[in-house]
């Protein structure tokens, strides 16, 4: 016999929009009380239907991940092209799963600041009902074309690289929070785990602690607003800004207050174009120099040495963003990484020049958004230039630029990159020597 309370709460109209809303183009399957899936291909698309399936003992909907052009036209045995051509999007979902409420919310946490760090302003957080939290990153974020290909076409394979990339991306500083909560042995326990399933040879890992699981064809996920068929708690979407302080109690009918409204706030820009672009570039990357690694395993090449241009003989440019920025500090990484690595600096010169800049900074950027964009330009086989002084978003748009090249008899008069004002002023300084 189905509670009451869920009844009444399915009978919400606004809640029966919320669902309404999020199925438009879905495959979606009730779940009934004895955790059974209800039949499949199936869809909602009026409150009837809802109605319906609850009086029927429904208690949860979940949803696929892609949305179709027929939903119903999807049948077991199809092919991945024809799942392609019936697919018109596909949404990433994140689905941390963690057996720890408290270790769940820092984990969602780490990943919904790493979503940000790209970019990334518009994405659903919503509470499982259970244990964790889903975060979905809607595919009007991403181009709709990649490499001259359909990027609804290319599922499952682009969100496993991103969701991949992620978990590179977060997992220094996933660690270190992880590591300020509790200790390995505190974890452990929490997860019910033992301690050395949780550690390696580098101490806590992670994604032992977690797991981020990768989704197939026609892959559900629980929806919004929908109650938890275990625990009969409300999958309640969150702000991000509040998830620290969320609490499973707040998820029971008794403190519902109402769909919020707009929850489902689709992006009309393309944030998540530089997510998808460096996820892409370090899969790339990664299976590249598998292959160079076993290829070059005992060739050791001596690097060429470079002159090393002296800070004194840097642009009013650069001097600038070492100073210290309150606007442009992520491009302005950029430019400090291109130029010092240009100008025959080491590895461990520039991080430590980026980490003292940084502290120059108002406010000072997280030390894990400069350690990653540190290893992503260390793993380059390519030599990356600075923007060019003219360049739109760079220079003249962080407010650093003093137009150096413009004036006739200056070090860097018709000079197109700030690298060669530097390499002008330092060969300079060695005739003055002289």
């Amino acid at each position: 016999m189905i509670p009451k309370e869920i009844k009444k709460y399915y009978n919400r109209r606004d809640v029966q929009e919320a669902l309404l809303e999020f199925a438009k183009d879905r495959e979606v399957v009730a779940v009934y009380q004895n955790q059974k899936f209800g039949k499949r291909p199936d869809v909602i698309k009026y409150p009837r239907d809802i109605i319906t399936y609850v009086n029927d003992g429904a208690i949860s909907f979940h949803a696929t991940v892609e949305r179709w052009l027929n939903p119903m036209s999807l049948r077991p045995g199809m092919t991945q092209k024809d799942l392609d051509e019936l697919r018109t999007a596909w949404d990433l979902v994140i689905d941390p799963d963690v057996k720890d409420f408290e270790i769940a919310k820092i984990v969602t946490s780490v990943i919904a600041d790493s979503l940000r760090d790209h970019g990334v302003k518009n994405f659903l957080l919503k509470y499982s009902g259970g244990k964790s939290f889903h975060i979905i990153v809607f595919f009007e974020s991403f181009p709709e074309i990649v490499n001259s290909r359909e990027l609804k076409k290319l599922y499952p394979d682009v969100p496993h690289k991103i969701l991949e990339y992620l978990k590179w991306y977060t997992r220094e500083q996933l660690k270190e929070e992880l590591l300020s909560f509790e200790t390995p042995i505190e974890i452990a326990e929490r997860i019910g785990k033992k301690y050395d399933e949780i550690v390696d040879k580098n101490g806590l890992n992670p994604f032992k602690v977690v797991s981020i699981d990768l989704f197939g064809n026609r892959h559900l996920v629980r929806m919004p607003y929908s109650v938890n068929e275990k625990t009969f708690r409300i999958s309640l979407p969150i702000e991000p800004k509040k998830l620290m302080n969320f609490t499973k109690e707040m998820a029971i009918f008794d403190k519902f207050t109402g769909v919020e409204k707009k929850f489902l706030k689709l992006p009309n820009k393309k944030d998540g174009a530089s997510l998808l672009i460096q996820a892409l570039d370090w899969s790339s990357k990664t299976e590249i120099n598998v292959i160079k690694k076993m290829k070059k395993e005992a060739e050791v090449k001596e690097p060429r040495k470079k002159i090393k241009i002296p800070l004194e003989a840097f642009p009013p440019c650069m001097e600038k963003i070492l100073n210290g920025l309150s606007d442009g500090r992520k491009r302005a990484i950029f430019v400090i990484i291109t130029f010092l690595k240009n100008s025959g600096y080491s590895w461990e010169e520039i991080e430590k020049i980026l980490y003292e800049w940084n502290e120059r900074n108002n406010p000072p950027l997280r030390e894990n958004y400069i350690r990653t964009q540190l290893r992503w330009h260390m793993r380059q086989d390519r030599v990356l230039m600075p923007p060019n002084c003219d360049h739109e978003n760079f220079f003249k748009d962080m407010g650093v630029c003093e137009e150096c090249n413009k004036k006739e008899g200056d070090i860097g008069y018709g000079i197109k990159n700030p690298l060669t004002y530097s390499f002008r002023k330092y060969k300079l300084m060695k005739e003055d020597k002289k």
